[in-house]
């Protein structure tokens, strides 16, 4: 059996980092507390968030030392780290990872950080190389229908099985399909992984070891907003494997939105409200791009670049990106209610991601999704996980993908 562990040196090293660089964000935090107390209403203008004289010195030399401190430490377990061989990956590793870079992902690739997780394909927990023999290695007799698996935040690729079950091996099995697992960081903004997933899938198709007749996708929550953005950037780049997708899937995809986020950013909003309880914004500031992407569905540049992410946008002034015409497009929501019409799955739908917005409904028609009648499916008494390991829901899926 192969060993697995739990921590490998490139975490230590990150974990370090990150270590230094909360203590430098916490000791801002209290300096700019301190200031806002301290200072007078209508006093000299400063430096906001820094106090002066002797206070100021101190908070300074606090960063100093733990700057230098952490710098050293870096510097160490750089040096340290080839003695140790890497192992291979536990799945509760994984899963931690998995979790960290949806809250602080882009932070995390922004800083260099080595626990941030780097686009790929994987197979069993391991990255594939995109070359012809190893992937002709790894997919020995397979088929050229491909099915790529896009999962959702603070989630991995092997999340997919789920109480037993695994979509992708399911859709092996009964439809002949070779599974793709995509591996990404979730925090970064949804249009960046659109983008890298666009050049991941042209790689692809130039190296897959024999003709590929058509590519599907199944994508869970995030996932679907990820394939949008793929396809979109894609198309406008005039991508070969775009030509190749035939459907997709997609399980509790927020296309319009997700309250929990929203309800994190009225948190900003109540907490910016006063000068006294302002400085506890930057708490808020942690989440990630990726998360707040989620607030509206965002999966366009456009949606985000030039404005404050935190800033209070209305959903009716943003961009609208439609279903792509050339493939067809399937949506499956959860609800927690065990039948139509109730109470319980109006109000929380699947616990995360609403009913309406899983289904691309929206209030204004023209903002509306439009998955044909026949292409949505509602699967009552589940939750947003079970969309992942519900047999029922696997069975729907393979019905979609074997129709002609």
């Amino acid at each position: 059996m192969t060993r697995t562990t739990h921590v490998q040196p490139s975490d230590i090293r990150g974990y370090a980092r990150l270590a230094t660089q909360a203590t430098t964000g916490l000791t801002d935090l209290v300096e700019a507390m301190h200031d806002t107390i301290a200072r007078p209403l209508g006093g000299a203008k400063r430096v906001p968030g820094r106090t002066r004289g002797l206070t100021g010195l101190v908070y300074k030399s606090v960063r100093g030392v733990t700057r230098l401190v952490g710098g050293g430490l870096d510097a160490i377990l750089a040096l340290l780290r080839p003695e140790f061989a890497e192992m291979a990956s536990s799945r509760e590793r994984e899963a931690v990872l998995a979790a960290l870079n949806g809250v602080l992902g882009d932070y995390l690739f922004e800083t260099g950080n080595p626990l941030a997780i780097p686009m790929s394909l994987r197979k069993g927990g391991r990255v594939l190389e995109i070359e012809s023999r190893a992937l002709a290695s790894a997919y020995s007799g397979s088929s050229g229908k491909l099915v790529v698996l896009v999962h959702g935040l603070c989630m991995n690729d092997l999340q997919w099985a789920r109480n037993g079950h695994d979509h992708g091996a399911a859709l092996a099995a009964r439809l002949g399909r070779t599974p793709l697992y995509l591996h990404y960081n979730t925090g970064v903004h949804v249009s960046t992984n659109g983008r890298a997933l666009s050049d991941l899938l042209e790689s692809v198709l130039g190296q897959w070891p024999e003709p590929i007749d058509q590519i599907e996708i199944v994508a869970h929550s995030m996932g679907g907003l990820v394939a949008r953005s793929a396809y979109h950037y894609g198309t406008n780049a005039g991508r070969v494997w775009t030509r190749r997708l035939g459907k997709i899937v997609f399980l509790g995809t927020p296309h319009h939105g997700a309250p929990l986020e929203r309800g994190g950013h009225w948190i900003d909003m109540i907490l910016g409200a006063t000068r006294f309880t302002a400085p506890f914004t930057r708490l808020g500031a942690i989440r990630s791009a990726g998360i707040t992407d989620l607030r509206h569905g965002n999966v366009l540049d456009e949606q985000w670049q030039g404005h404050d992410r935190f800033a209070r946008v209305p959903d009716a002034s943003r961009l609208h990106l439609p279903l792509p015409d050339a493939v067809e497009c399937f949506a499956i929501a959860a609800s927690a209610g065990d039948k139509p019409g109730s109470l319980r799955g109006k109000l929380i739908g699947d616990g995360l991601v609403p009913v309406n917005s899983a289904l691309g409904r929206h209030r204004e028609r023209a903002r509306a999704l439009s998955f044909p009648r026949s292409h949505r499916w509602i699967g009552y008494g589940m939750n947003h996980m079970d969309l992942l390991g519900r047999r029922e829901v696997c069975d729907r899926i393979v019905r979609w993908l074997a129709s002609r």
